[in-house]
């Protein structure tokens, strides 16, 4: 019964005191209203024949909008009298064009377009969870209603990581070019690939000098040498508990990622190979053998649903797995946190032979708030305790760095914002030496 029957019943109980029996009045009156209600709710349209389909985005990125349409088919002879409400998971933010509580008209044989436009607030899946249909009849005093139906083909609005650090990608470029045109006045360095010959120019270094072309030619020749490429790089995300740390505005896992998409970009655009692994306890993620034209498309799509673990990573897992994947020399870049606890008990162990083979490179966050706790001046007696435990804690951090130097691995530990530039310069400075 619907507000149009209630105000009808009220209507009717102000003739009440005019019958000569009251009761029988009230129940005549109720019975007469009763049977209207009936009657519209049975030439409502029934929401069971009719026939829904969505159309729109499959993806977006983190902080962007997308539009999803639900087109509404009235197969019926009735028209359509409905107030329609499709729901999504909370954090998709959807936001209907059409508010649930407009009356949506649909003729018989027609069909009705509602978009809904979405600003999702996490990483990962968000799908549509129900679709509601409440027709009424031509009187608007009955209606029907299902939930869940008509039945709508599932729909998952994939939200892909935000990619931040895509604005430094032009300067790391031009740094790039500026080693590629460098290794000609520097002659060979360790690691590096012979490019072409050229004219001596003053400056040269003269250890460069072809004598044998520079004979033949009646003219000093050197040889110009170029950065190694189709190296490898493999990124492992440690998905395990400190990742769902919150660094800043997001989760530890947020700024790994964002500095893993700008490294590989930059990577594939030196032409290295790029693989992709993220794992706690078990492996969660996977790219290998990725393209430059695909690169990036594949690793955000593997990357966007990924969520932190609250478990203790498996390091002799992530040992073994790119022992048993990667047989030849790689950059082996670790996004994880420099916890003693974590690391001491689980990478130590297992780091001098994952060393041996393979080129390891740490990048961790800083935590600002150790930082503001060792520099802020005590108001109340808890504070003094406060920052004894994170002068302890970055003292802890500084001895797993140290450890971590004894076995050849170069350590990035720079700030949330500052992560994925200063890991991408590590990797230039690296290539530019040959030592991937």
């Amino acid at each position: 019964m619907t507000w149009r029957a209630a105000l009808l019943l009220a209507a009717g109980a102000l003739t009440l005191p005019a019958w000569p029996a009251p009761f029988v009045g009230l129940l005549v009156m109720t019975g007469g209203v009763l049977l209207l209600v009936l009657v519209d709710r049975a030439l409502a349209a029934p929401p069971g024949a009719l026939a829904a389909t969505r159309e729109g985005d499959r993806a977006v990125r983190l902080g962007g909008t997308a539009t999803v349409a639900l087109l509404l088919h009235n197969p019926t002879g009735r028209t359509l009298r409905a107030r329609i409400r499709d729901a999504w998971v909370p954090s998709a933010g959807a936001r209907p064009d059409v508010p649930p509580a407009q009356l949506v008209r649909v003729e018989p044989g027609g069909t009705v377009a509602l978009p809904s436009r979405l600003t999702p607030l996490r990483r990962g899946d968000r799908p549509a969870v129900a679709l509601t249909v409440r027709s009424f009849g031509p009187m608007g005093l009955g209606f029907r209603q299902r939930s869940g139906r008509p039945a709508t083909p599932p729909w998952t609005l994939r939200v892909l990581p935000r990619f931040d650090s895509r604005r430094h990608l032009p300067e790391k470029l031009a740094r790039l070019r500026v080693i590629d045109g460098t290794q000609v006045s520097r002659g060979r360095g360790q690691g590096t690939e012979f490019d072409t010959l050229r004219e001596y120019v003053v400056g040269d270094d003269v250890r460069s000098i072809d004598w044998r072309a520079s004979a033949r030619r009646a003219d000093v020749l050197v040889r110009t040498w170029r950065p190694e490429r189709d190296r490898r790089l493999v990124c492992v995300l440690d998905t395990g508990r400190t990742s769902a740390v919150r660094v800043g505005d997001e989760p530890r896992l947020d700024t790994a990622i964002d500095a893993a998409l700008l490294l590989a970009a930059l990577a594939a655009r030196a032409g290295d190979r790029v693989d992709l692994l993220a794992a706690d306890t078990a492996v969660r993620a996977t790219v290998t053998g990725t393209g430059r034209p695909a690169l990036l498309s594949r690793l955000v799509h593997a990357l966007a649903p990924l969520q932190p673990t609250l478990a203790e990573t498996d390091f002799d897992l992530i040992a073994g797995e790119l022992l048993r994947r990667q047989r030849q020399r790689s950059l082996v870049v670790l996004f994880t946190a420099l916890e003693a606890g974590a690391l001491g008990e689980g990478l130590l162990p297992v780091l001098p032979r994952l060393a041996a083979r393979h080129k390891v490179v740490i990048a961790a966050t800083h935590d600002p708030v150790l930082t503001a706790l060792t520099t802020a001046v005590p108001q109340r007696p808890g504070d003094a305790y406060a920052a004894a435990a994170a002068w302890r804690a970055l003292a802890e951090r500084d001895r797993v760095r140290a450890a971590l130097g004894r076995h050849g691995v170069t350590v990035v530990d720079a700030p949330a914002g500052r992560l994925a530039p200063t890991l991408a310069d590590t990797y230039l400075r690296l290539k530019s030496l040959g030592q991937l």
